[in-house]
């Protein structure tokens, strides 16, 4: 099985920031306010490429999703933006990328000790061996158009976007003064966060949510979907979460047995043993975020002697949006290992029950995590309504201590340097991608207006 990777510079710290530096003359960092789109570039193609093993009764609630906003729009089309960002200038300073790292798919969640951190949460489109600008243009991108979405001038909206260019930057100055065991062990604690957040009252509210969150603990019933107690089973609410025989026979999921019996024998010993005092009693399909409507996606409930619940999300894994980027780091493994070992690499504290499953029947590979915390859920879009420009840079504080786990700090601090050249060019970029994605946006809107193009697009 092919793995990208790379070995580990073992020079001096400044040794390798010369290096970074020295990047600059073959890259320059003003390159990187540069978008090229060309003439023919069909966007909805693209997204229709990526529709071919969803499930087809559901495209039309993921373009529905998608249609709702510039914003909704950009969150489901890592594709295309991958697409685009494959011509721009790269510096090859890789990393273990996220992929899709836009301003929603950061968050709060509970680590096995029980504290509250703050991280990547989404490894969908997760990738090793993929130069570090593509998350930061990405984040960035996202910044700018949940900006100018909120109304937001476009002054502001830039103003959003360099900060999180700005916040990356000096994030990553310091984490490349650590050791590489410091920069592992490190981790953004939320309730540390949240007293940078400048308004009283928002910090009240989300100190209110973590404090719910942490109370209930996650051995209660603090999940969505809504458990049935005394049917030991999930509550259907249509369209999102139903059983399988609502599903036409052809595109309902995988023997769900098998695929847990799968995933338990890819476990280690610790965790299956674990595993192994629950029994599964329910199962349900469950549309997801945006981008990922259509995948195959699952809640399971597993239950004890003593119907304490545990909820496991089984998702499929499809191959990377990054390879888009650079077909050469692509994964020729399981692409569900590809999103577990993704997942460890850049979070500071991964889920106990991680682990990855297939299904040799349809050829379909997954990954499986507990499902996440409810409340803790809402953090993340509390913060960004609220206090836009504050949690832009939280993501963008929490993306670089990511990527320092697995790529090279010193080098990367050596290219950014101390300066706002760079903070400047990620700023254009993003404001010139907002534009591009209204572009996008309303494309598809006037697809779904049309007849025939919405029967082939939805």
């Amino acid at each position: 099985m092919k793995r990208p990777g790379r070995d580990a510079d073992l020079r001096s710290r400044n040794d390798r920031l010369s290096m970074g530096k020295a990047l600059r003359r073959s890259v320059p960092r003003e390159a990187h306010a540069e978008l090229r789109i060309p003439g023919n570039r069909s966007a909805l193609a693209i997204l229709k490429e990526g529709d071919v093993d969803r499930v087809k009764t559901l495209l039309p609630l993921r373009y529905k999703r998608m249609a709702e906003s510039p914003f909704a729009y950009l969150r489901g089309a890592a594709a295309v933006m991958a697409h685009d960002l494959a011509l721009g200038p790269m510096t090859g300073l890789t990393v273990q990328a996220c992929g899709d790292g836009h301003l929603m798919n950061f968050g709060a969640l509970v680590t096995p000790e029980g504290n509250i951190a703050f991280d990547v949460n989404d490894f969908d489109e997760t990738l090793d061996g993929i130069d570090f600008t593509v998350d930061l243009k990405r984040l960035a991108a996202s910044a700018a158009v949940a900006a100018l979405n909120a109304g937001f001038s476009a002054r502001e909206a830039r103003s959003v976007a360099e900060h999180v260019a700005s916040a990356y930057r000096k994030r990553m100055r310091i984490l490349s003064m650590l050791s590489p065991a410091e920069i592992w062990h490190s981790r953004i604690d939320l309730e540390n966060e949240i007293e940078r957040f400048g308004s009283r009252a928002l910090r009240h509210k989300l100190r209110t949510t973590v404090d719910r969150a942490k109370g209930s603990g996650l051995s209660k019933d603090d999940n969505f979907p809504h458990f049935v107690r005394k049917r030991h089973r999930i509550a259907d609410k249509c369209p999102t979460i139903f059983h399988f025989d609502q599903m036409p026979p052809k595109e309902r999921p995988p023997d769900p047995k098998r695929l847990f019996e799968n995933y338990r024998d890819a476990l280690t010993p610790d965790r299956s043993v674990l595993l192994d005092r629950y029994r599964m009693r329910d199962i349900v399909f469950k549309a997801v975020g945006v981008g990922s409507v259509g995948t195959f996606c699952c809640v399971a409930l597993f239950l004890t002697a003593d119907d304490e619940p545990l909820f496991l999300q089984i998702k499929q894994a499809q191959r990377s949006a990054m390879e888009r980027v650079d077909p050469n780091a692509a994964y020729d493994g399981n692409q569900g290992r590809r999103v577990v070992e993704g997942q460890r690499k850049m979070q500071a504290a991964s889920d106990i029950f991680l682990g990855f499953s297939h299904d040799s029947a349809s050829r379909r590979e997954f990954y499986v995590r507990t499902l996440k915390n409810r409340r803790l859920g809402g953090v993340g879009e509390i913060a960004e309504l609220e206090a836009l420009y504050e949690y832009a840079a939280l993501c963008a504080r929490t993306l670089a201590r990511a990527h320092a786990r697995s790529g090279e700090p010193a080098k990367i601090a050596g290219y950014i340097g101390r300066s706002a050249i760079m903070d400047r060019a990620i700023a254009s970029f993003a404001m010139a991608y907002a534009d591009q994605t209204v572009t996008d946006h309303d494309e598809l809107v006037r697809s779904r207006r049309s007849g025939p193009t919405r029967r082939g697009a939805k």
